[in-house]
């Protein structure tokens, strides 16, 4: 921008002094500086503003290419498990094989104990 030294300053204060006279210059001063606060303090507010949403954006660019590569990894890690299917099954046709998903009720349903309880302390057993 422009820069203002102390003789510029002083030859604008003297021609205030002039125009608007010894009265009115102390208000006209105060309003000025208020609102040159005022201006300041929109600019800065504007300023963070556009800084949270580029810092928000790159958040969400960040984020989806994180997301993408979890599902590259998912995706391999299935075929993975896929081919390691097919090799203990002694196929080699890579469609044989059912797609991963949620285990059966089957599968997800209480095994008891291999080794029965013992009985609490105390009590006695035959």
């Amino acid at each position: 921008m422009f820069e203002l030294g102390w003789v510029e300053i002083g030859l604008i204060g003297v021609i205030a002094l002039v125009v608007l006279g010894p009265e009115r210059l102390p208000k006209v001063a105060r309003f000025a500086g208020l609102w040159v606060r005022k201006g300041r303090a929109q600019w800065y507010a504007v300023k963070a503003e556009f800084e949270r949403e580029i810092a928000a954006e790159e958040l969400k660019a960040t984020l989806e290419a994180e997301r993408r590569a979890i599902r590259e990894a998912a995706a391999a890690l299935e075929a993975e498990a896929r081919e390691a299917m097919q090799a203990a099954r002694g196929t080699g046709d890579p469609e044989a094989a059912p797609p991963l998903s949620a285990p059966s009720a089957e599968a997800t349903r209480a095994v008891p104990p291999a080794v029965p309880p013992r009985d609490p302390p105390g009590s006695s057993a035959p």
